[in-house]
C-alpha cells in the first residue's frame, strides 16, 4: 500500500512558479514509479510528468518539457514537480499516482493522491 499526499497549488500570474509536493508513506514507495497528472473538468486526466523508480529516468510531455522539472527525494519519501514559466493553459487539478513502472497511462498507476489546484491567471 501507498498513501500519497499532495500540497503546492494554488493561484499564480502567467509566468510564475510553484512547487508541487507529492509526500508518500507505505514500504513499497521506493520501489515504485511516480506520475504527475493534471485533469481539467470535461477533459481526460493528462499525463504531465514521471520518474521511474530507481535509475531516475524522467520523461515528459511534450507541452512541459523546458518548464516542469520532476524530482525525487527518496530520504524524505517525496516527488515534486517544480513548474516554471506557468501559462494559463496549466490551470487544473494536479495528482500524484504510484505505480510498478513508468508510463504515461492512467492505468498504468495503482494508488492516487487526492490532487491539488493549479489556477494560473492571465
Amino acid at each position: 500500500q501507498v498513501q500519497l499526499v499532495e500540497s503546492g497549488g494554488g493561484l499564480v500570474q502567467a509566468g510564475g512558479s510553484l512547487r508541487l509536493s507529492c509526500a508518500a508513506s507505505g514500504r513499497t514507495f521506493s520501489s515504485s514509479a511516480i506520475g504527475w497528472f493534471r485533469q481539467v473538468p470535461g477533459k481526460e486526466r493528462e499525463f504531465v510528468a514521471g520518474i521511474s523508480r530507481y535509475d531516475g529516468r524522467t520523461y515528459y510531455t511534450d507541452s512541459v518539457k523546458g518548464r516542469f522539472t520532476i524530482s525525487r527525494d527518496s530520504a524524505k519519501n517525496t516527488v515534486y514537480l517544480q513548474m516554471n514559466s506557468l501559462k494559463p493553459e496549466d490551470t487544473a487539478v494536479y495528482s500524484c499516482a504510484a505505480g510498478p513502472i513508468l508510463v504515461t497511462s492512467s492505468r498504468g498507476y495503482d494508488y492516487w493522491g487526492q490532487g491539488t489546484q493549479v489556477t494560473v491567471s492571465s
